[in-house]
């Protein structure tokens, strides 16, 4: 902070302030502070803030003769008044689907949250910064003004990090060292952050010098805002030491990691920053994309650098290579997506190897499931024999028959629908008949709708399960009998007891029919997801649940054919075939974690 008030208390120690060329204020009567020898700095624990710098965290689908057609399912459904259309319905899985159907449904309602919007409006005003810096006098009325507020130096420095005006911060520095004599952990750990944010390093590195003099230890808010800051600057091995200690206690988060990796590979020890990526993939954490972002930029020194440079290790151009193709495998088995300045990175790397001949091409894909630049196929979307009996096995054991599976059903129930689908042929399509029936806004014609859906499904020669419940049999306004009958009729039907969730049933149809099979909900299953024991499993079950669910598209209209959305026919999956990369990449922020990229890379090599 050079000459300004904290390095004055960290040199001067005395109860008072001197007039100084750059200090704020001018004492002309010494103001009595209680410094304590563990106090030195003016930065005490304050004993009435105890208990608010504890809880601030201190201390510590091929079947038979049918066959799965877009013609068949999709184009086939889009007749009408005698003329076939060209449209092609959007996944639910595409990524941006989610934010549109949550926009639709915003337009529906009123502001309810209006009111809670002002009250905060009105907060904001009460704490409106200054504009410049303020003597004690003027910080003093302020607080006045606003009622004398417990907090109101935590508060004031909170809303300044919006300004990060490092001056004014300084000020009310000033104002609380007078006015109480010390400054407190939470007080100090604001303006480190507003510092941190600012990118004032010179200021960060007093701060923890008074810290690390004024208390016996720090909190990892502190020493995430240190390691970030440090590592920016020629003091980057610090940061390391910082990142070493924390791992006494706890695991350092991805973004420890990331600074200290990113700090390494900027200054060319890029053998301790791989040598932390590695740590950090062992301790089961997923590193920043800004992370690999910085690996995949490459950072070179001259040999002349480097004998001159402070004995950075530096890994082979080989090895490198070979670690950064092991994070694009990486991506792939865990099903990440890069974002845009990531995978322009990418891109760039595998450019700068001219004599391997690469080229890197922005893209899409094809509904057909081919590269629409260098026209290679892309992966199917459907499980090999071997993922999907994998995938089976474990659904079976962790959703159909896992601890909490009977608060959903009854032993006996399970066992009456496992017999009852053993006696029946293989279905083509399994259908959550409630899930679909409300599928219409028009809750009076809840049979209509799945009569509609269901003879859809049945015209194109499709063998079919409705599941339901046993209420939907009962004449009622939403249920006609008549229709019941008739979806009787078309398919085979299994209705369970009113208070038993069809989910399990549906998967357990689903799978025992074998990988042909597909089935129509809008239902994400995102629970049974999060049920499976491990990340392959959950992973197999996102790429099955892509390739196998129908989601009925738009409004079902009496006299009209049912439509539904489409299923890609490829996996959306970073992939490559020796002499080709394709990766999918998010170039939007609309993505859910459930939906997938539409936007690819397309990287290929000529020889």
């Amino acid at each position: 902070m050079g000459s300004t008030l904290i390095l004055k208390v960290r040199t001067c120690l005395k109860p008072f302030f001197h007039q100084g060329s750059s200090a704020f204020l001018t004492v002309k009567s010494p103001v009595s502070l209680a410094v304590t020898p563990t106090a030195r700095f003016l930065c005490t624990r304050n004993k009435d803030r105890r208990n608010s710098r504890q809880t601030s965290g201190h201390g510590g689908g091929k079947h038979g003769t049918i066959r799965w057609t877009e013609e068949e399912l999709w184009d086939g459904a889009l007749e009408g008044r005698g003329k076939k259309q060209s449209f092609y319905p959007r996944s639910v899985f595409t990524a941006g689907t989610a934010k549109r159907t949550a926009e639709m449904a915003k337009r529906k309602e009123s502001m309810a949250l209006e009111d809670e919007k002002q009250a905060a409006r009105k907060e904001a005003v009460k704490l409106q910064p200054p504009d410049r810096p303020l003597s004690p006098a003027e910080w003093r009325e302020m607080k006045e003004s606003l009622g004398n507020l417990h907090d109101f130096d935590i508060r004031m420095m909170t809303v300044l990090f919006s300004k990060a005006e490092l001056d004014i911060a300084k000020s009310l520095l000033t104002f609380v060292a007078m006015e109480t004599g010390t400054l407190s952990y939470v007080l100090l750990l604001r303006y480190l952050t507003l510092c941190v944010k600012g990118g004032h390093d010179a200021e960060v590195f007093d701060v923890y010098d008074i810290m690390r003099g004024s208390f016996s230890c720090l909190d990892t808010g502190a020493s995430t805002l240190f390691i970030k800051s440090f590592s920016r600057t020629a003091r980057w091995k610090e940061a390391f030491d910082m990142l070493q200690e924390i791992k006494r206690v706890l695991t350092p988060s991805s973004r420890n990691y990331g600074d200290v990796i990113k700090a390494a590979m900027l200054n060319g020890d890029t053998t301790t920053a791989w040598a932390l990526h590695d740590e950090l993939i062992e301790k089961g954490k997923s590193p920043h994309q800004d992370t690999w972002e910085t690996l995949f930029t490459r950072v070179t020194k001259s040999k002349e650098e480097e004998q001159e440079g402070d004995g950075a290790e530096v890994m082979s151009d080989s090895e490198q290579q070979e670690r950064l193709l092991g994070i694009l495998l990486y991506m792939r088995n865990n099903q990440i997506y890069p974002q845009q300045s990531l995978a322009n990175s990418i891109k760039t790397w595998f450019e700068s190897h001219t004599e391997q001949k690469w080229t890197g091409s922005w893209t899409t894909a094809a509904p057909k499931g081919l590269c629409r630049c260098c026209g290679k196929p892309l992966e199917s979307i459907q499980l090999t024999d071997e993922e999907y009996q994998q995938l089976k096995d474990r659904v079976m054991s962790d959703v159909i028959q896992g601890q909490d599976v009977f608060n959903k059903t009854t032993p006996e129930e399970l066992e009456r629908f496992k017999t009852f689908v053993k006696r029946k042929p293989a279905f083509d399509v399994v259908v959550d008949g409630l899930n679909v029936a409300n599928a219409k806004s028009d809750k009076s014609r809840l049979s209509e709708t799945l009569l509609a859906v269901v003879s859809e499904l049945k015209h194109q020669g499709l063998s079919v399960l409705v599941l339901g419940r046993k209420h939907m049999l009962w004449s009622s306004r939403s249920w006609n009998t008549h229709h019941m009958k008739l979806i009787q009729q078309k398919a085979h039907c299994f209705f369970t007891e009113n208070i038993s969730e069809d989910d399990p049933f549906l998967l357990y149809a689903s799978l025992h029919s074998g990988n042909h099979c597909r089935f129509v909900s809008s239902d994400l299953m995102r629970d049974h997801k999060a049920c499976m024991s491990d990340g392959a499993t959950r992973r197999l079950f996102f790429k099955w649940q892509r390739g196998h669910q129908l989601v009925v598209h738009g409004y079902i209209t009496a006299g009209r054919r049912v439509r539904f959305q489409s299923i890609h026919s490829y996996d959306t999956i970073v992939q490559t075939s020796g002499d080709s990369w394709h990766i999918p990449y998010d170039d939007t922020e609309d993505r859910c974690t459930y939906e997938v990229p539409v936007r690819w890379l397309c990287l290929t090599r000529t020889h």
